[in-house]
């Protein structure tokens, strides 16, 4: 799966990751994907958390080495 636009956490620890998340998609047309790349483990529970309670849609996620990938499709406006 192809994204539109990617977010770099490497590195940063919760709550970065949802919130580098959150304002990029603010920014985002509905219907684009996002891609956010952490190293932050607790992203597995934030992140899909994020998605239910923002309505956006978790697409996929998955590894590539020691960085998780989380693909996330702006499902509304907002954030």
């Amino acid at each position: 799966m192809d994204w539109d636009e990617v977010v770099d956490c490497e590195g940063m620890l919760c709550p970065l990751p949802v919130l580098r998340a959150r304002k990029r998609l603010m920014a985002m047309a509905v219907g684009r994907v996002l891609c956010v790349r952490t190293t932050d483990p607790m992203a597995a529970v934030d992140l899909p958390h994020f998605c239910a309670e923002s309505g956006h849609r978790l697409l996929e996620t998955r590894a590539e080495g020691g960085v998780a990938l989380y693909l996330i499709r702006k499902e509304k406006g907002g954030g």
